[in-house]
């Protein structure tokens, strides 16, 4: 074989050589960098972590449902017109498959606009570390709503629920805390279900603080403090009336007059609010006796002399 002949030919395996080695190179570098993209949701994966809440609530979807229809038709049947169905593939739908530190209000707010109904003037009822004591005192009073009472809160009250970017979707053994990651479909649920609540008050509103909490019974971090008495508005709510109630036999942690209350009162009169507080509203007090009947605190006149 002449040189020339030889020599185009070998020129021609080089080229071809170093074709082959370019594209596995270009193939390599492409496996490496889908694995480092992918490296991290992987190691992120709810699948993979274990979370230290419970997990969704079992049985989900009957849960929702069962309480939507018992709410529309039972206890409120002038929301007759709401449609039960729509309302849960719209709280699924916020949630499932998604991982569960990523979720936003926007995730939520066709559920909002699906739940959402009015809420009467001068029946509004915000609470912090009161939680027993004011639901109960809305069963037996009907004039104050909470937002557990509310069509969205009645439905999401002590359940939980998170998803999951691999099947099934949704995270049956454990959901994030707060202090985990804040954007957890509970957290959202929660501080945007209270922002709709706080917009939709208006008259006269009440807020039922714990006068026996050492720390203090207003709380710039609590879900009161920090959402809801910022989304109330001057231009519709005309009072808001603090009831602080101390625990029967104390201890008597807060007054009116104390630190916390003092700078709750100033901010609500900053942003233009009328305040009156009041130290165990009585009402309220005499459903605390129900269990403490004998105690002085629950004594309802002294024997005069």
């Amino acid at each position: 074989m002449p040189l020339q002949q030889r020599s185009a030919r070998l020129r021609q395996r080089t080229v071809l050589l170093v074709g082959i080695a370019v594209l596995l190179a270009a193939l390599v570098l492409a496996v490496v960098l889908a694995s480092l993209l992918t490296h991290g949701r992987h190691e992120v994966s709810p699948k993979m972590l274990k979370w230290k809440d419970r997990g969704t609530t079992k049985n989900l979807q009957e849960v929702i449902l069962g309480r939507c229809y018992n709410y529309i038709t039972a206890q409120h049947p002038e929301l007759g017109d709401k449609d039960c169905l729509k309302i849960w593939e719209s709280l699924k739908d916020a949630f499932i498959y998604k991982n569960p530190c990523n979720i936003t209000p926007e995730d939520y707010q066709p559920l909002m606009e699906l739940g959402s109904h009015p809420i009467p003037c001068n029946k509004s009822l915000f609470w912090s570390k009161t939680g027993d004591l004011v639901h109960r005192y809305t069963k037996s009073n009907h004039n104050f709503l909470t937002l557990e009472d509310t069509l969205l809160g009645y439905m999401a009250n002590r359940i939980s629920w998170c998803g999951d970017p691999s099947a099934p979707g949704i995270n049956y053994e454990s959901c994030p805390k707060r202090n985990e990651c804040e954007s957890n479909p509970g957290s959202v649920f929660w501080k945007t279900a209270s922002k709709m609540f706080a917009e939709a008050a208006c008259g006269v509103v009440q807020v039922m603080l714990n006068g026996s909490i050492e720390a203090g019974a207003f709380r710039s971090s609590s879900m009161f403090g920090s959402v809801e008495i910022f989304n109330l508005d001057p231009d519709k709510v005309s009072e808001v009336h603090i009831w602080l109630m101390q625990n029967i036999g104390g201890p008597q942690s807060e007054s009116c007059s104390g630190q916390s209350i003092q700078r709750l009162i100033s901010i609500l009169e900053e942003r233009n609010f009328k305040v009156i507080c009041e130290d165990n509203y009585r009402p309220v007090q005499l459903l605390q006796c129900v269990h403490n009947p004998d105690h002085a605190d629950c004594k309802l006149c002294t024997n005069s002399t």
